[in-house]
């Protein structure tokens, strides 16, 4: 049995566009693994509308909603995460195999000063490869789908003070 779980947390921007119930059961579907395989203990579904799709798929799932409407959605599905770690999530996307195992030894070895784990995002495009590789550099000042955080660092608000210290886990996400 594993010592650390963490809180998956998945933002839900727009719940009235057509596919986006798909992306969210694609995203949470995924998360079953990470359950059974004893990572992920809680699951937070964050979006700006309420949804009666969603509030279905988040009673089937046993997952929380949280209602947001302006800064970090991941700052406020913190709030209702049980966990001190997160994992940070869009609805679409989806883990690569092998996901599993690169968290479980991320949260299970992390230093206290470790602030921030990044999975490689191969569809986020030429400027998000270069605002990755910068802040691999200098720090993260915000969380963004794909990372792993400390809880307590994201319920302190937007923005990172001082900037987290970022590193770069070999597990990937890919969208559906």
């Amino acid at each position: 049995m594993r010592a650390l779980m963490l809180s998956a947390v998945t933002f839900l921007a727009d719940p009235a566009d057509p596919d986006a119930i798909d992306r969210l059961a694609d995203t949470l579907s995924v998360l079953v693994s990470g359950v059974a395989g004893g990572l992920v203990s809680d699951a937070v579904i964050v979006t700006g509308t309420e949804s009666e799709a969603v509030a279905t798929i988040a009673d089937a799932t046993g997952a929380t909603v949280v209602l947001h409407r302006s800064g970090s959605p991941y700052a406020a599905g913190a709030a209702a995460a049980r966990r001190d770690w997160v994992l940070c999530l869009e609805a679409g996307d989806v883990l690569a195999e092998g996901w599993i195992r690169t968290l479980d030894r991320f949260v299970g070895t992390a230093r206290p000063e470790a602030g921030l784990g990044r999975l490689h995002r191969p569809a986020a495009g030429w400027v998000g490869h270069l605002v990755g590789r910068a802040e691999a550099l200098v720090g993260a000042r915000r969380a963004r789908a794909g990372d792993v955080v400390r809880r307590e660092a994201l319920r302190a608000g937007t923005v990172f003070v001082p900037r987290l210290p970022v590193r770069p886990l070999i597990a990937r996400i890919d969208r559906a």
